[in-house]
């Protein structure tokens, strides 16, 4: 693992350093609440500065080359910097649902999952919490941990905070949830998302290149994009497709998701307050066979 070497060389404290000190105007999302984390204060996101978590298992319904036999070690963090209105875990990211750990705390439950032998430890909703996360990395090293980890993020990130992670994420899940401002922000309260989103999908395939598998077919480095179509039209399936095929290549591993259903506060939003049609979904498997990305699953 490529961060063994940011830790021998002191690399990696020097990452936890600089980001717990971002904690103190919290600026890790692109939206610049500016609180004192430190301090207890919270922002839009209601994350604390101690790492919150709602479960750490072995999960085996993610992507194959994620789960792979033997599950993916996941850990579901607590809070969100997006307020999604369909989203089908609110309770844990909405409403906070989950346990307080020191990182310490947090660094033994990432043992723990390899211990278990799972293929790699699946960080899920971690943008918030990216400080505690690399603190929790520099104290599982020196008890052996050695699995790829995996960022599985809305996508909703910062360049300059993605950079803290260089060397340190092996895979990225980002997702890519919409293609134009009124939905991103009437959905998800999430200004300017289109933009920050595409310009942080291309970082992270920057660090990462395209996804790379082991001889059994498991990843070990790389990106795959989750695209969850909406009703409507309103994620852009379309746009969002061919905006990868022509900027990352066609080579780019794609999730296209078609588990939407109005869950959370979508049954009372217009728009999102149905599941998506057969038609829908079958309107942007089209669209993807159109960009020519033959890289990753569809849905029955």
């Amino acid at each position: 693992m490529r961060y063994i070497d940011l830790y021998q060389s002191g690399e990696l404290w020097e990452r936890v350093k600089a980001a717990y000190a971002r904690l103190r105007s919290c600026d890790l999302c692109p939206h610049y609440c500016g609180v004192n984390r430190l301090a207890g204060e919270t922002g839009l996101c209601r994350a604390g500065w101690r790492p919150r978590i709602a479960s750490a298992n072995a999960h085996h319904g993610e992507e194959p080359p994620i789960s792979g036999t033997k599950g993916s070690g996941t850990i579901f963090l607590s809070w969100c910097s997006l307020h999604c209105r369909f989203c089908q875990n609110f309770p844990i990211s909405q409403q906070g649902n989950g346990t307080d750990l020191t990182t310490r705390e947090l660094a033994q439950r990432m043992l723990g999952l390899q211990k278990r032998g799972v293929h790699n430890i699946n960080f899920v909703t971690p943008t918030h919490f990216l400080p505690q996360i690399l603190a929790a990395l520099w104290l599982a090293i020196p008890g052996g941990f050695r699995l790829p980890l995996v960022w599985n993020s809305s996508g909703y990130e910062k360049v300059d905070a993605l950079r803290l992670l260089d060397g340190v994420v092996d895979i990225y899940l980002p997702d890519m949830k919409y293609a134009a401002e009124e939905p991103a922000v009437r959905f998800s309260s999430a200004p300017g998302y289109r933009d920050i989103n595409r310009e942080a999908v291309a970082e992270m395939l920057r660090q990462v290149g395209h996804l790379e598998m082991d001889e059994e077919g498991s990843a070990v480095r790389g990106l795959i994009i989750r695209h969850l179509v909406l009703p409507e039209g309103a994620a852009g399936s379309g746009e969002t497709l061919r905006w990868i095929a022509e900027n990352l290549r066609t080579e780019t591993h794609i999730a296209l998701m078609n588990q939407f259903f109005p869950a959370h506060r979508a049954a009372d939003t217009p728009g999102i307050h149905r599941k998506i049609t057969d038609e829908e979904y079958d309107e942007a498997v089209e669209a993807l066979e159109e960009a020519g990305l033959e890289n990753g699953w569809v849905q029955d």
